[in-house]
């Protein structure tokens, strides 16, 4: 790859490099994306897998950022699927943390303030007479009911590279850039893979920094930034889950609030599980050692045990994550009141466009996308119209099918598959599914069984299109298979990648 260009090289495999580089390549731009290890390896795959306004936003008059992650939730429930699903919230109240008329203005307000959307609107429910209130506590006796969206994070971020890359961008994983230079108008990127420790140059005419918490250090280590006295600061908020076996029937999730005014949200997750999150900790180091603290689990389970009458102790968690958020730093004490909001910073010393990301969510990683693609349009003096809002992601396209018809249609070609695992292809890969398995009769077609219904069919797939290296590449990020099989499979699998 030495000597080639691109018109734009996208730092940080992520939500928000990811979409970039997916909406830059269909612009017409050759994309370079580079990613240090894993795609979504960090902030990206830690998320409380909530596709949603920010409900608690509202408080804070973030109107106008709650305003724009519901638009974006409308258009991503539309364009994606398969990995984005409704999910109704039960809001309890709590006349100590909030009073009841300023949550029902509140919830009006977010049925509304979003514009057309095809979720249905809040309504409140008595809990003593309905089925959820059937696991929690006596004393909780009024609820809320309000729809927002769940998603597979990590399956979001791969699914936008794949979609950059079906779009001719080129993706580089476990490659870190080590220089940035401008030589003779360009940009000249200096990259190292890490896995050979090979290095290699390529020259770019456009650059932006996408790298999330790690944001300031990458300026700080290519030797950019220091000499920009506007330049936004960060600050690191650690955020924990834990994982319990499942908790209550239903596929509904539950709005905790809690005596520092946060709000903890309890949500059904891969079928056999119950998803509790998330914390806020100030964290200092690298975000990849973020780890849930002792502090953090007790939070965590004093939130589920004042709500629902089965009790949890830190020894019934099966499972925890961790990720750092990069938060603008807005001046604001209480890491609760940082805004979720982003800032695109543009470096004008440098006469070649090079851009950072401060800042976001994941729910509004495609607006913030079109919108550094939009700059990124101005700064080279091209017009090309943004296109993302109304393209389904790869994977995506029904033919005009819903997803509960597309099944119906995909059971009748595969009629082979057990149900489970062929409702589990659907939701993983969508359309795509067919990648690995249109010549396919029987089981046995699909190659060797490693265990737990995978196969080498979806391996080789994940391999040659969605850049797996590893095994924890394969259960913990590209499908969420770690949770459901055996140290065996787990094994079969790191045999068949060194193979």
């Amino acid at each position: 790859m030495d000597d080639l260009h691109y018109d734009l090289c996208v730092i940080g495999g992520g939500i928000n490099g990811a979409g970039i580089a997916r909406d830059a390549a269909g612009r017409g731009l050759s994309v370079l994306l580079v990613e240090a290890e894993d795609l979504g390896g960090a902030t990206s795959s830690a998320s409380s897998k909530l596709i949603h306004g920010g409900l608690r936003y509202l408080e804070h008059r973030e109107f106008g950022m709650v305003r724009e992650a519901l638009k974006e939730r409308e258009v991503l429930l539309q364009n994606v699927p398969h990995l984005i699903s409704s999910l109704e919230c039960v809001f309890l109240q709590d006349d100590e943390q909030r009073p009841q008329w300023l949550i029902r203005l509140g919830l009006w307000l977010y049925d509304h303030i979003g514009g057309k959307k095809s979720l249905p609107n809040s309504r409140v429910v008595q809990l003593a007479d309905h089925a959820f209130g059937k696991p929690l506590l006596d004393d909780m006796l009024d609820g809320i009911v309000y729809s927002d969206c769940y998603v597979d994070d990590t399956r979001l971020v791969i699914l936008n590279a794949v979609d950059a890359a079906a779009r001719n961008a080129k993706v580089l994983t476990y490659t870190r850039c080590e220089s940035l230079k401008v030589c003779d108008g360009r940009w000249r990127v200096t990259l190292r893979d890490t896995m050979s420790d090979e290095t290699l140059d390529v020259s770019a005419s456009m650059v932006v920094n996408a790298t999330g918490p790690w944001v300031g250090k990458f300026l700080e280590g290519v030797g950019i930034g220091h000499r920009d006295p506007d330049l936004p600061m960060v600050r690191l908020v650690k955020g924990s889950h834990i994982i319990l076996p499942r908790q209550y029937e239903g596929d509904h999730a539950y709005v905790l609030q809690q005596p520092d005014k946060r709000i903890v949200f309890v949500t059904p997750y891969q079928g056999k599980y119950t998803l509790v999150g998330t914390t806020e900790e100030e964290f200092e180091g690298n975000p990849r050692d973020a780890r849930i603290s002792d502090v953090e689990m007790a939070y965590l389970c004093e939130a589920v045990n004042c709500a629902f009458s089965k009790t949890v102790l830190p020894s019934d968690v099966i499972f925890t994550f961790s990720g750092v958020r990069p938060l603008l730093d807005d001046g604001e004490e209480n890491s609760s009141e940082i805004s979720r909001g982003y800032r695109i910073y543009h470096h004008s010393r440098y006469d070649p466009p090079f851009l950072s990301v401060f800042g976001g969510k994941l729910t509004t990683y495609r607006a913030l996308s079109e919108a550094v693609v939009n700059q990124l349009m101005r700064l080279s003096g091209r017009v090309v119209e943004g296109w993302s809002a109304g393209e389904p992601l790869t994977g995506g396209d029904f033919g005009g099918h819903s997803l509960e018809a597309y099944t119906q249609l995909q059971r009748q070609q595969y009629p082979w598959l057990p149900v489970e695992l062929l409702q589990r292809y659907v939701r993983s890969y969508g359309a795509r599914m067919d990648y690995f398995l249109h010549s396919a009769e029987s089981l046995d077609d699909l190659g060797m069984h490693y265990g737990d219904q995978v196969f080498k069919a979806e391996i080789d797939y994940l391999v040659q299109y969605e850049w797996a290296a590893t095994a924890e590449d394969i259960v913990w990020r590209r499908s969420k298979l770690g949770l459901h099989i055996s140290d065996d499979t787990v094994r079969n699998i790191e045999a068949a990648l060194a193979s």
